[in-house]
């Protein structure tokens, strides 16, 4: 079994930065394809960004490209999401995601294990 926690949400402005951080534990996650989804109020949760078990290869939704970047530190059992030009569309809880399968699988709903969530609030 895993656990997922995340920290780092916030308030923010807009045009802002906000880094997310993904702390595993129960075993490694070292295995595992990781991920970011979203869900802000009155929405369904979204998928925004996954990286394979490797750090080697990345997905991103459409939505957040060359503004988000999904990385991963398998020595330390962390998945993390940097933010920059935040929006206020961007606002939302975010949730870190694991998955057995691919990246690819992940991002569209192939998740295992989900954390609790975090909240983001951009402020215009």
């Amino acid at each position: 079994q895993v656990q997922l926690v995340e920290s780092g949400g916030g308030l923010v402005q807009a045009g802002g930065s906000l880094r997310l951080s993904c702390a595993a534990s129960g075993r490694t996650i070292s295995g595992n394809a990781m991920g970011w989804f979203r869900q802000a109020p009155g929405k369904e949760r979204e998928f925004v960004a996954a990286i394979s078990w490797s750090g080697g290869s990345t997905l991103y939704a459409d939505s957040v490209k060359g503004r988000f970047t999904i990385s991963r530190d398998n020595a330390k059992n962390t998945a993390y999401l940097q933010m920059n030009s935040l929006k206020p569309e961007d606002t939302a809880a975010y949730y870190c995601a694991a998955g057995r399968s691919s990246k690819y699988s992940l991002s569209i709903g192939g998740v295992d294990y989900w954390g609790e969530g975090t909240l983001v609030t951009v402020s215009s």
